[in-house]
């Protein structure tokens, strides 16, 4: 047992983090009650964490060059670096993918190949491989949602309906693709390789997909005509290329890097040049420049709240809250605990990869307890920030789609069927499945 003094030091050791929450999830909540656009999105992150680091250095027990050391060790940890230079190849390849064309050869392709009577399926299976793609909900959600408006309009459709079923096709894709940002943070904080979590997600996901279809499929109205636009195939084949790439094995980095070479060939066969090959690769790193830093300096607030025993304290907290369902199995206990976790840290700070961020070291420390492997804690990490990321009306995915649909944010998650279906499956699978992690 903890000392009391060790108790009350893990205690305060976390109020840095909870500070930090207190602050992006007030100033968001303020912000959107003066009718800002956007209004959780306003506050960069990496700026409101700034008091939270402070406060740690004031509350740890050290001098102050010992304090400085122990953040730069938890800001330069090789996890946290490793995952900081995938967010820039992984930003880099997107944009020079985005700017060949291959975004809307994507879109069209999918399109092209869906029948009418398949609308809103069609429209959810588009948006899984665009977002699976691309690696980000949010571009899915730009590049579809438009599309997506005009055929509501066109065939009188339920707007809600149809942000529904892009918005639950953008956050299957987010969730499973080997580079998005939750897909990283989640890998690198439990230290997993990317295809074992792909695979551990994948069987998790798929059934989840499959009933949403099947869901979706009924609600489908009269089958409508649908105007395609002419794509390119060739600019589809850099994203197939990774995704393959990634599956069978090959390291991210090798993946990530070829696919942006890959994408760059495929653009010089119509009218990019090098010039602009150059410049999308660094806009792609600038573009990661939020979460890259984000990262950094959570990795160094998380040194102080380790080495001051706040981890072990909160999840000893989480395993006496489930303590009930531990009597009949510890592994359930302790997965349902981290699905708990990521989802009260995605319903304060309304970013699924932040939450995925802050959640991973307490995740990590409960998956070594309860004997549950990487992959799977991983797995669920991404799951349930995808569940609650996908359903918060005041995330960035229901805002955007509630302003390009004109209807208001809460249609369009209450619309979002795959993330409840996906949290139902997941929740069976892990009571059901239970010795299997």
């Amino acid at each position: 047992m903890q000392s009391t003094f060790s108790k009350t030091q893990a205690k305060l050791s976390l109020l840095p983090l909870l500070s930090f929450v207190a602050i992006f999830l007030g100033a968001g909540l303020y912000l959107q009650s003066q009718g800002v656009d956007y209004a959780f999105y306003q506050l960069p992150a990496p700026v409101a964490i700034l008091p939270a680091i402070l406060l740690a250095f004031i509350l740890n027990k050290a001098t102050i060059n010992r304090s400085v050391e122990t953040f730069i060790k938890g800001a330069g940890h090789s996890n946290i670096i490793t995952m900081c230079l995938i967010y820039l190849l992984a930003g880099a390849f997107s944009t020079v993918a985005g700017a060949t064309g291959g975004v809307d050869a994507v879109v069209n392709a999918g399109l092209d190949l869906v029948p009418p009577s398949f609308l809103l399926p069609g429209l959810f299976l588009i948006s899984a491989i665009v977002a699976t793609a691309m690696g980000t909900s949010m571009g899915t959600i730009g590049a579809i949602g438009p599309i997506a408006y005009a055929l509501s309009l066109k065939t009188g459709m339920d707007p809600a309906l149809v942000a529904g079923a892009v918005v639950s096709g953008a956050m299957f894709g987010d969730n499973l693709s080997i580079i998005s940002d939750t897909t990283i943070a989640a890998t690198r904080t439990q230290g997993c390789e990317m295809k074992d979590k792909f695979r551990e997600n994948f069987k998790i996901a798929m059934p989840a997909a499959l009933l949403t279809v099947v869901l979706l499929f009924i609600l489908t109205p009269a089958p409508q005509a649908i105007e395609v636009q002419e794509y390119d195939l060739l600019l589809v084949l850099p994203y197939a290329f990774i995704l393959v790439l990634a599956v069978l094995g090959f390291n991210v980095f090798v993946v990530l890097f070829s696919g942006i070479v890959f994408a760059g060939v495929m653009g010089f066969t119509g009218s990019y040049e090098g010039s602009a090959f150059i410049k999308d690769i660094y806009k792609g790193f600038s573009s990661m420049q939020e979460i890259f830093l984000l990262s950094m300096l959570i990795g160094g607030l998380s040194e102080f709240i380790r080495i001051n025993g706040g981890l072990d304290y909160i999840a000893h907290k989480i395993q006496y809250l489930t303590k009930v369902i531990a009597k009949w199995n510890r592994k359930v206990a302790d997965q349902l605990g981290i699905a708990a976790l990521v989802l009260t840290s995605n319903l304060c700070i309304a970013n699924n990869t932040v939450s995925i961020i802050v959640a991973g070291p307490i995740a990590k420390k409960l998956a070594e307890d309860g004997n549950i492997s990487a992959k799977r804690s991983a797995s669920l990490l991404d799951i349930f920030a995808c569940v609650m990321q996908g359903s918060l009306p005041y995330g960035a995915q229901a805002l955007l789609l509630g302003a390009t649909f004109q209807i208001s944010p809460w249609q369009v998650a209450s619309s979002s069927y795959y993330c409840f279906i996906l949290a139902f499956v997941a929740i069976s699978i892990i009571c059901l499945n239970r010795h299997k992690v």
